[in-house]
């Protein structure tokens, strides 16, 4: 009796399934470990149960003369992938899927590539509605027609989650609700409808069970979900890719979303010019994402005050607002490519532990970022253009010193100006505390100019250097006045064998020995004199200078009384002068007595100079030998003058 009753059993299964005819537009294809197209984490009964691959047992098939396949389906099968659904297959696969109803261990369902038109469709859902199906995946839906309303039996479903991917409507003329309102009000815990070009979502009609949606990659605006009060249990939306422009309208729509715990409005056209609008959001918001978007830094005038993790990665900030509401529960804050131009403080982020800001503008960071956010754990920088400057060393010191918590160093934290340092990594850049340090730079250049001042001071007094400035611009000034009152005389003609500068002191050897011995001796020498050839009316140096450059040479009569002489020593400067701009061999100088060393002032230094490099005659007390004498002097300062006018002239003291 067993026996019979386990083939009478089998008979009828066969004749049940032998029934379904799957040709050549369908395609069977059962694999072990195949999942629906869920949430990875999707969330059963508010527990956080992860949806596991559930494995599939063997399935038979055979091939018809038809070129139909003939399917044997063991009720063990949990997973099951048909694809190619047309019109013309599709009540096959209604009869197929009426089979697996509630208890079955069919539990994952995924179709590719249907092709139907809406009453199809619906015929669809409500066999899989009342099936033992708990988790629904569609993937291509072309040509999809006819849309009007239909009566839909959301009753004893096992239907947890619902996914649909690439929806074309291809129908011109049809009622938005008609289409809406079936997917608006599943008693589903997720539903996901994405890269549909879907525009609008009606808001439920009654309390929906919906606790997770995704609407990615569509054209949905910011009339979404406003006012809509029947979402209290949804805890993850995601409208990323659509085309959302008002982040105030955005906070509105989830105002009454009780339960929302995560929002995804990354890569829409998000905009807040924060112009007294109001933003009102779900309290249980704690993660929302608001990257790539328009949105400035008044943005932080519009948050949720209770968000945890705040995604802000690709806007156009440029700083963190101090005068922000303070988001006392911020743990995760991400600011990679803004506009920032310095670390943001921590005023209002008072539990900051995670903070990206790569990719920003930010040249020199604040070192004090971590004294300013004692809770931060990591920090990530990098990838900015940094300037390598004293300004940087500090924040590099502030590395060595915060224990790691620079996320990506060294290889992502690297100079980008000057050009000379791009590409150095900051660990390698290195400046000297006298470099940087401002006040020790300040100080150390004060006290080198200080005893540079010194110095030139002290070399100026004893070198007497203000008196070879104020004589130097005297033998100037005479030359310009010269050059404009007289250019006929531009031309300095010699008039004289040689000029002699004395002291007053030692006039009457001049004047009883020195000048008739040269005068009346051979050669007729002519000498120029002070008391006899200074001209009347000219100042004493003009005068000097005069007489020095119409004379062929200048003899020096040296002797104690010389160098106490202040305009002996004029003299010397203007000969000496003379010397150099002329490159000429026009000195005598005439030692009339020793000059101890000790004697000469320090002012003197060039006629220190001149008698250790340059031979003198030494006037001899023996007076055998002063006819060699005159004869030496004669022959130094023999010459043949173009003019002889009979002048001499001289110096006073």
């Amino acid at each position: 009796m067993t026996e019979n009753m386990r083939s009478l059993r089998n008979f009828f299964l066969y004749k049940c399934l032998f029934a379904l005819t799957f040709w050549n537009h369908i395609s069977l294809s059962v694999e072990n470990d195949l999942v629906a197209s869920v949430p990875k984490n999707f969330p059963e009964d508010g527990s956080d149960k992860e949806i596991k691959s559930l494995p599939l047992l063997h399935t038979n098939s055979h091939q018809s003369k038809a070129n139909s396949e003939w399917v044997v389906v063991e009720n063990t099968t949990e997973s099951l992938s048909l694809s190619e659904i047309t019109d013309g297959n599709v009540q096959k696969l209604v009869a197929l899927l009426s089979n697996f109803r509630q208890g079955s261990r069919l539990q994952n369902l995924t179709l590719t590539n249907m092709s139907v038109n809406w009453d199809y469709l619906i015929e669809v859902f409500q066999t899989v509605w009342h099936s033992s199906i708990e988790y629904f995946n569609i993937n291509s839906v072309t040509q999809l027609l006819d849309i009007k309303s239909h009566d839909f039996n959301y009753s004893g479903t096992s239907m947890k989650a619902l996914t649909m991917k690439k929806v074309l409507i291809t129908d011109l003329f049809f009622s938005q609700d008609d289409l809406y309102k079936i997917f608006a009000n599943m008693n589903i815990a997720a539903l996901a409808i994405t890269e549909s070009e879907m525009i609008h979502m009606l808001c439920p009609s009654s309390d929906s069970p919906f606790r997770y949606l995704n609407f990615l990659k569509n054209d949905l605006t910011d009339l979404l979900f406003q006012k809509c009060d029947k979402l209290t249990q949804l805890q993850t939306l995601i409208l990323q890719r659509n085309k959302f422009e008002s982040l105030s309208k955005v906070s509105f729509m989830t105002s009454r979303m009780k339960s929302l715990k995560y929002l995804d409005m990354s890569s829409n056209l998000l905009r807040h010019d924060g112009a007294d609008v109001q933003c009102q959001w779900a309290e249980s918001l704690t993660e929302l994402d608001l990257s790539s978007n328009q949105l400035t830094d008044a943005v932080f005038e519009c948050l949720p005050v209770n968000v945890k993790k705040l995604d802000l990665q690709n806007n156009q900030i440029t700083s963190v607002s101090r005068g922000m509401a303070e988001l006392k529960s911020l743990r995760e804050l991400n600011l990679a490519q803004n506009r920032l131009a310095d670390l943001p403080g921590c005023s209002g982020l008072t539990s900051l532990e995670f903070l990206n800001v790569e990719m920003n503008s930010i040249l020199t960071p604040s070192a004090d970022f971590f004294q300013s956010c004692p809770r931060v754990r990591e920090l990530q920088a990098g990838h900015n253009p940094f300037k390598c400057s004293c300004e940087l060393q500090d924040f590099i010191r502030l590395e060595r010193q915060s224990g790691g918590k620079l996320f990506g160093w060294p290889a992502a934290y690297l100079c980008e100006y000057p050009e000379d340092l791009r590409g150095t990594q900051l660990k390698d850049f290195h400046l000297t505390e006298l470099a940087c340090n401002t006040r020790l730079l300040l100080g150390t250049a004060l006290l080198v100019t200080l005893v540079l001042v010194a110095v030139v001071a002290f070399l100026c007094i004893y070198l007497d250097v203000p008196w070879y400035v104020r004589m130097t611009w005297q033998w100037t000034q005479m030359k310009r006045r010269a050059w404009h009152n007289h250019p006929e005389e531009r031309e300095t003609v010699l008039e004289f064998h040689a000029f002699i500068s004395y002291s007053e002191r030692d006039s009457l050897w001049v004047k009883n020995e020195l000048i008739p011995n040269l005068e009346k001796g051979e050669g007729h020498i002519q000498l120029c004199q002070h008391e006899r050839n200074f001209i009347p009316g000219k100042s004493i140096v003009e005068n000097i200078i005069n007489c020095i450059e119409k004379s062929y040479k200048s003899i020096f009569v040296l002797s104690p009384n010389f160098v106490q002489s202040e305009w002996c020593h004029y003299e010397l400067y203007f000969a000496h002068h003379k010397l150099f701009s002329e490159n000429s061999d026009s000195l005598i100088l005439l030692l009339l007595e020793p000059i101890p060393s000790y004697v000469i002032p320090a002012r003197y230094h060039k006629l220190k100079a001149l008698m250790a490099k340059r031979t003198y005659l030494e006037w001899p007390k023996e007076r055998s030998k002063h006819g060699l004498f005159w004869a030496n002097l004669r022959a130094a300062i023999s010459i043949n003058l173009p003019v002889a006018d009979g002048e001499t002239c001289g110096e006073t003291d």
